[in-house]
Protein backbone atom coordinates (compact mmCIF):
# COMPACT_ATOMS: atom_id res chain seq x y z
CA UNK A 1 0.00 0.00 0.00
CA UNK A 2 1.38 3.53 -1.09
CA UNK A 3 1.55 5.98 1.73
CA UNK A 4 0.76 9.81 0.19
CA UNK A 5 2.03 12.84 1.69
CA UNK A 6 0.40 16.35 1.87
CA UNK A 7 3.24 19.09 2.70
CA UNK A 8 0.67 20.92 4.58
CA UNK A 9 -0.30 18.56 7.34
CA UNK A 10 3.03 18.82 8.77
CA UNK A 11 3.07 22.84 8.72
CA UNK A 12 -0.58 22.83 10.18
CA UNK A 13 -0.71 19.55 12.62
CA UNK A 14 0.70 21.18 15.70
CA UNK A 15 -1.40 24.42 15.74
CA UNK A 16 -4.78 21.79 14.81
CA UNK A 17 -4.41 19.96 17.59
CA UNK A 18 -3.75 22.73 20.15
CA UNK A 19 -7.34 23.92 19.29
CA UNK A 20 -8.59 20.96 19.12
CA UNK A 21 -7.30 20.12 22.59
CA UNK A 22 -9.63 22.63 24.17
CA UNK A 23 -12.73 21.37 21.62
CA UNK A 24 -12.63 17.88 21.70
CA UNK A 25 -14.57 15.81 24.52
CA UNK A 26 -12.36 14.06 26.84
CA UNK A 27 -13.55 10.64 25.63
CA UNK A 28 -15.78 8.94 23.10
CA UNK A 29 -15.19 8.76 19.33
CA UNK A 30 -14.30 11.96 16.89
CA UNK A 31 -15.15 11.11 12.94
CA UNK A 32 -12.34 12.88 10.51
CA UNK A 33 -14.55 13.39 7.46
CA UNK A 34 -12.34 13.52 4.47
CA UNK A 35 -8.75 11.92 6.44
CA UNK A 36 -6.95 12.21 2.73
CA UNK A 37 -3.45 10.72 3.40
CA UNK A 38 -4.38 9.83 6.73
CA UNK A 39 -1.28 11.63 8.60
CA UNK A 40 -3.53 13.91 10.34
CA UNK A 41 -5.46 10.91 11.42
CA UNK A 42 -2.30 9.05 12.96
CA UNK A 43 -1.09 12.21 14.37
CA UNK A 44 -4.09 13.07 16.06
CA UNK A 45 -4.88 9.48 17.36
CA UNK A 46 -1.14 10.06 19.05
CA UNK A 47 -1.87 13.36 20.82
CA UNK A 48 -5.26 12.20 21.96
CA UNK A 49 -4.39 8.52 23.13
CA UNK A 50 -7.78 8.61 25.18
CA UNK A 51 -10.38 9.12 21.95
CA UNK A 52 -10.81 6.78 19.36
CA UNK A 53 -9.88 8.26 15.91
CA UNK A 54 -12.25 7.15 13.78
CA UNK A 55 -10.50 8.29 9.61
CA UNK A 56 -12.84 8.32 6.85
CA UNK A 57 -12.87 9.41 2.80
CA UNK A 58 -14.80 8.81 -0.37
CA UNK A 59 -11.53 8.03 -2.29
CA UNK A 60 -9.89 4.51 -2.37
CA UNK A 61 -6.82 5.50 -2.67
CA UNK A 62 -6.99 7.70 0.35
CA UNK A 63 -8.30 5.35 2.04
CA UNK A 64 -5.33 2.72 1.16
CA UNK A 65 -2.70 5.70 2.37
CA UNK A 66 -4.57 6.03 5.30
CA UNK A 67 -4.22 2.13 5.75
CA UNK A 68 -0.75 1.98 5.51
CA UNK A 69 0.10 4.96 7.88
CA UNK A 70 -2.56 2.98 10.50
CA UNK A 71 -0.39 -0.46 9.97
CA UNK A 72 2.39 1.27 11.13
CA UNK A 73 0.62 3.23 14.20
CA UNK A 74 1.76 1.50 17.82
CA UNK A 75 -1.34 2.76 19.55
CA UNK A 76 -5.25 1.03 19.65
CA UNK A 77 -7.20 4.02 19.13
CA UNK A 78 -7.14 4.19 15.17
CA UNK A 79 -9.74 3.20 13.88
CA UNK A 80 -9.89 1.42 10.40
CA UNK A 81 -10.84 4.03 7.44
CA UNK A 82 -14.27 3.62 6.13
CA UNK A 83 -15.43 4.55 2.68
CA UNK A 84 -17.50 7.95 3.55
CA UNK A 85 -19.06 10.30 1.25
CA UNK A 86 -19.42 13.36 2.70
CA UNK A 87 -22.49 14.35 -0.50
CA UNK A 88 -24.93 11.24 0.45
CA UNK A 89 -25.81 11.41 4.53
CA UNK A 90 -28.25 8.52 4.23
CA UNK A 91 -25.26 6.23 3.95
CA UNK A 92 -22.49 6.79 6.26
CA UNK A 93 -21.04 3.55 7.72
CA UNK A 94 -20.67 5.81 10.96
CA UNK A 95 -23.98 5.30 13.42
CA UNK A 96 -22.25 7.29 16.78
CA UNK A 97 -19.96 10.54 16.79
CA UNK A 98 -19.01 12.48 20.19
CA UNK A 99 -16.96 14.78 17.41
CA UNK A 100 -17.13 15.31 13.78
CA UNK A 101 -13.37 16.69 12.52
CA UNK A 102 -13.55 17.95 9.00
CA UNK A 103 -10.32 19.32 7.43
CA UNK A 104 -9.62 21.27 3.86
CA UNK A 105 -12.80 19.20 2.31
CA UNK A 106 -15.46 22.27 2.02
CA UNK A 107 -13.40 24.23 -0.32
CA UNK A 108 -12.36 21.35 -2.59
CA UNK A 109 -15.66 19.79 -3.02
CA UNK A 110 -18.81 20.84 -4.47
CA UNK A 111 -21.52 22.55 -1.65
CA UNK A 112 -23.23 19.96 -1.97
CA UNK A 113 -20.85 17.93 0.46
CA UNK A 114 -20.93 20.35 2.32
CA UNK A 115 -24.56 19.92 3.66
CA UNK A 116 -23.86 16.37 3.56
CA UNK A 117 -21.60 16.87 6.27
CA UNK A 118 -24.33 18.97 8.25
CA UNK A 119 -26.83 16.28 7.66
CA UNK A 120 -25.30 13.76 7.68
CA UNK A 121 -23.52 14.57 10.91
CA UNK A 122 -27.03 15.44 12.75
CA UNK A 123 -27.95 11.68 12.12
CA UNK A 124 -24.98 10.38 14.25
CA UNK A 125 -24.03 13.53 16.94
CA UNK A 126 -24.22 12.39 20.09
CA UNK A 127 -25.87 15.21 22.21
CA UNK A 128 -23.60 18.36 22.61
CA UNK A 129 -21.36 16.73 20.15
CA UNK A 130 -19.52 19.77 17.70
CA UNK A 131 -18.50 19.92 13.96
CA UNK A 132 -15.08 20.90 13.95
CA UNK A 133 -13.96 22.49 10.45
CA UNK A 134 -10.71 23.47 9.26
CA UNK A 135 -9.55 25.62 5.87
CA UNK A 136 -9.77 28.68 4.35
CA UNK A 137 -13.22 31.29 4.13
CA UNK A 138 -14.29 34.04 2.95
CA UNK A 139 -15.79 36.54 5.49
CA UNK A 140 -17.77 39.22 4.75
CA UNK A 141 -16.12 41.60 7.17
CA UNK A 142 -12.57 40.58 7.33
CA UNK A 143 -10.53 41.61 4.23
CA UNK A 144 -9.54 38.39 2.60
CA UNK A 145 -5.73 37.87 2.14
CA UNK A 146 -4.01 37.86 -1.68
CA UNK A 147 -3.37 34.31 -1.47
CA UNK A 148 -6.60 33.01 -0.88
CA UNK A 149 -8.02 34.89 -3.26
CA UNK A 150 -5.44 33.38 -6.21
CA UNK A 151 -6.35 30.13 -4.55
CA UNK A 152 -9.65 30.93 -5.04
CA UNK A 153 -9.22 31.44 -8.50
CA UNK A 154 -6.59 28.45 -8.74
CA UNK A 155 -9.83 26.15 -7.39
CA UNK A 156 -12.40 27.29 -9.41
CA UNK A 157 -10.54 26.89 -12.71
CA UNK A 158 -10.49 23.21 -11.74
CA UNK A 159 -13.94 23.04 -11.21
CA UNK A 160 -16.31 25.32 -10.73
CA UNK A 161 -18.08 23.42 -8.08
CA UNK A 162 -15.16 24.14 -5.69
CA UNK A 163 -14.02 27.34 -4.35
CA UNK A 164 -14.03 29.02 -1.07
CA UNK A 165 -17.06 29.11 0.66
CA UNK A 166 -18.70 32.26 2.56
CA UNK A 167 -18.57 31.54 6.02
CA UNK A 168 -21.64 33.11 6.56
CA UNK A 169 -23.59 30.62 4.23
CA UNK A 170 -21.67 28.09 6.49
CA UNK A 171 -23.14 29.70 9.61
CA UNK A 172 -26.47 29.59 7.86
CA UNK A 173 -26.08 26.21 6.75
CA UNK A 174 -25.11 24.76 10.25
CA UNK A 175 -28.34 26.94 11.81
CA UNK A 176 -31.17 24.85 10.04
CA UNK A 177 -29.49 21.87 11.51
CA UNK A 178 -29.94 23.71 15.20
CA UNK A 179 -26.34 24.60 15.40
CA UNK A 180 -24.09 27.83 15.94
CA UNK A 181 -20.93 28.71 15.93
CA UNK A 182 -19.46 29.00 18.73
CA UNK A 183 -16.00 29.75 17.93
CA UNK A 184 -13.17 30.92 15.48
CA UNK A 185 -9.67 30.59 16.01
CA UNK A 186 -7.39 32.31 13.21
CA UNK A 187 -4.56 29.70 11.93
CA UNK A 188 -1.24 30.22 10.33
CA UNK A 189 -1.37 30.40 6.78
CA UNK A 190 -5.25 32.55 6.72
CA UNK A 191 -6.94 29.41 7.79
CA UNK A 192 -9.54 29.36 10.13
CA UNK A 193 -11.09 26.41 12.39
CA UNK A 194 -14.85 27.22 13.59
CA UNK A 195 -16.69 25.01 15.69
CA UNK A 196 -20.30 24.48 15.91
CA UNK A 197 -22.66 23.09 18.56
Amino acid sequence: MMKKHAPATLRNQDAIADILAGELPATGTVLEIASGTGEHAVFFAARFPQILWQPSDPDAEALASIAAYRADYSGDNLGEPVMLDASDPAHWPVDQADAIFCCNMIHISPWQATVGLFAGSSRIRAPGAPIILYGPYLEGNVPTAPSNLEFDRSLTARNPAWGLRRLEDVDQLASEYGLTRASRHAMPANNLIVVYR
